[in-house]
């Protein structure tokens, strides 16, 4: 079963309160999704770290619930 929108926002949101999101769905199939993140919470992190920190409010949902991911952080200013 696939995630929405809503549902990804969510997700980070959960994790990540202050978050900016954008979402993109990049093949209109609900399976594959683009996602830029801002967040003051970022500062101080590699780019690393600041994928993982969004990428692990999925649980183990990455790669079963939700396909695709691709990510970009920002630290919000």
């Amino acid at each position: 079963m696939a995630m929405n929108i809503q549902e990804i926002e969510q997700f980070i949101l959960t994790a990540i309160p202050d978050a900016k999101i954008e979402i993109t769905d990049l093949k209109g199939d609900g399976e594959h999704y683009s996602a830029e993140v801002i967040s003051a919470s970022f500062k101080g992190l590699s780019r690393l770290a600041q994928h993982r920190l969004v990428y692990d409010a999925f649980g183990g949902r990455m790669g079963e619930e939700l396909h695709a991911l691709k990510l970009m952080t920002r630290v919000a200013e």
